[in-house]
C-alpha cells in the first residue's frame, strides 16, 4: 500500500506485517460516528473498537450487522478473562460472510477460532521453534541437480535481509546449470515474507516476464475509496517506530493508497538464471499462505504442476490494528494473480495426487515427491544420485521453525515494507 501524496509506502503482506504500531488508546473509542455509545468501561470501549474497525475494515465488511444488532458490549463486556472475550468477538465477526462452494464460512476451519484473522497482546513472547507432528526437522535450504531438472526445497520465507545473500549464490550455480525444470519443494513451508517469496519469482522467473503483474492486493471498496476514516486513529510508523509527517502533520493509516492500483506488483527479473520452462511444487497440507501465492503467481505465466496433497488455502493478508494492549489481524485483502485468480479458500489441489512420506529424505531422485516428478517427466533414471545435493543450513533463525499448528502459522507472516527512495525492512 502507498501513502497518498507522499514518495512513502506501505505494503501490507501474506500474508501480514512484521512491525507493531505502539499507539494504546486505554479508555478512548475510536469512531467517527454516533453509533456506539460515548462513555463505558476500557473492555467496552475496546469491544466497540473492534466491531467499528471491522466494519472498514475487515475483507467482508458488506455483511456485518449494526451496531445494535450486534451489540458487543452486551454480548462479550462480561466474559472473562478479557482476552476471551475479544477473542470471541473476533471469531464472531469472522463467521458472517459464507463461501458458497462450501455453504460454510470462509473463516471456518471447525475451532472456535478464525481461520485467518487473529489477535496478539501487545506484550508478546518468543515463540519457540518446535518438532512437527511428523518430527521432522527442518534443516534448511537443499538443491540437488538432475539432468536438466533442478531440484530446490524452501523451508520458510524468513525476512529477505538474512536470505537474500544466501538465494543469490544458489541461483549463480542453478544459473550456470541451465535447468529446464524447477522442482520446489514446499511441503512444509507455511509462509513468511512475501517479499523472499517475491525475490525467489524474480530468481526463477526469466527477463521475459518484466513488467508484467506478478499479483495484487485487493481491499474492500471502503478502503480502496479511501472512505475507512476511522484509520485516522492509527498513527504511521517508519522503520525505527517513529511518526512520520506529511505536509507538517502526523501521517496516519489513513493517509494509505489502499486502491487496487496503488497494490498491483509487478515481475522485475533478478539474477541470471532464464532457462526454465516447467515448474513443478511438491505441496502438503502445511504449505500456505505466501508459499500458495509462489504457485498462485507463476500459474498465468509458466507450465506449473502440483504434487502432493492440497495446500492449507490462504489468499488473504493483514494490517496490524492497535486497540487498547491488542494487535488485531484482521483479514483485509485478497491475494490475486495476473488472471484475477484468488479462490483456493479450500487449498490448492494436487495435479498429482500422492500421500507424502513422514521423513522424507529431501532431495533424494528416490523420494515419492521427487519420484513421481521424474516419471511425470518420462525419466526413469538420474545422472546424479542424492550424494550431491547441498545443504544449505544455518542462514538464519527461521530456517528450523517448524510449527505445530495452525493456530501458529501467521505468527511467522508479517512484514512492514517502507519505501523510502530505497527498500528497507523492519526485522525481529
Amino acid at each position: 500500500m502507498k501513502i497518498v501524496s507522499t514518495n512513502l509506502s506501505y505494503k501490507v503482506i501474506d500474508v501480514c506485517l512484521t512491525a507493531t504500531l505502539l499507539f494504546v488508546f486505554g479508555c478512548k473509542k475510536y469512531s467517527d460516528e454516533n453509533i456506539s455509545p460515548s462513555t463505558g468501561s476500557r473492555i467496552e470501549f475496546t469491544l466497540d473498537s473492534l466491531y467499528l474497525y471491522a466494519k472498514d475494515i475487515y475483507l467482508w465488511n458488506d455483511v456485518l450487522p449494526s451496531y445494535s444488532d450486534f451489540s458487543p458490549r452486551e454480548k462479550y463486556a462480561y466474559i472473562f478473562p478479557e482476552i476471551n472475550a475479544v477473542n470471541n468477538e473476533l471469531f464472531d465477526l469472522s463467521q458472517f460472510k459464507i463461501n458458497e462452494k462450501t455453504k460454510l464460512p470462509y473463516e471456518y476451519r471447525g475451532l472456535l477460532d478464525p481461520k485467518y484473522s487473529y489477535l496478539e497482546t501487545n506484550y508478546k513472547q518468543n515463540t519457540k521453534a518446535t518438532l512437527s507432528a511428523s518430527g521432522v526437522v527442518n534443516s534448511g535450504i537443499i538443491v540437488n541437480h538432475i539432468d536438466n531438472l533442478t531440484y530446490l526445497y524452501i523451508p520458510s520465507f524468513p525476512p529477505l535481509n538474512t536470505l537474500r545473500n544466501n538465494l543469490d549464490s544458489i541461483f549463480i550455480d542453478i544459473a550456470k546449470q541451465r535447468p529446464r525444470t524447477m522442482v520446489i519443494d514446499l511441503r512444509y513451508n507455511k509462509g513468511g515474507y512475501i517479499e523472499t517469496a517475491e525475490y525467489l519469482a524474480n530468481l526463477i522467473g526469466s527477463s521475459k516476464l518484466n513488467g508484467k503483474i506478478m499479483y495484487m492486493e485487493c481491499f474492500n471498496s471502503t478502503l480502496s475509496t479511501g472512505k475507512a476514516k476511522i484509520l485516522k486513529h492509527q498513527p504511521y510508523l517508519d522503520i525505527n517506530g517513529n511518526y512520520v509527517k506529511i505536509n507538517g502533520r502526523q501521517a496516519t493509516m489513513a493517509d494509505i493508497d489502499f486502491s487496487e492500483k496503488g497494490n498491483t506488483y509487478y515481475f522485475d527479473k533478478k539474477g541470471q538464471l532464464e532457462s526454465i520452462e516447467n515448474i513443478y511444487f511438491i505441496i502438503s497440507g502445511s504449505t500456505a499462505s505466501a508459499s500458495e501465492l509462489l504457485i498462485s503467481l507463476f500459474k498465468p505465466y509458466y507450465n506449473v504442476k502440483l504434487v502432493g496433497q492440497k495446500t492449507f488455502g490462504k489468499p488473504v493478508g493483514f494490517f496490524p490494528i492497535e486497540i487498547d494492549k491488542y494487535s488485531i489481524y484482521l483479514s483485509s485483502f485478497l491475494l490475486k494473480n495476473a488472471k484475477g485468480w484468488f479462490d483456493y479458500f479450500d487449498g490448492i489441489e494436487p495435479d498429482i495426487a500422492i500421500d507424502l512420506p513422514i521423513s522424507p529424505e529431501l532431495g533424494d531422485p528416490e523420494e515419492v515427491g521427487l519420484k513421481n516428478i521424474l516419471r511425470d517427466l518420462g525419466r526413469n533414471k538420474t545422472s546424479l544420485s542424492a550424494t550431491n545435493r547441498k545443504k544449505y543450513t544455518g542462514r538464519n533463525r527461521h530456517d528450523n521453525k517448524i510449527f505445530d499448528s495452525d493456530k501458529e502459522m501467521p505468527l511467522i507472516e508479517r512484514r512492514l515494507k517502507l519505501t523510502l527512495g530505497v527498500e528497507t525492512l523492519n526485522t525481529q
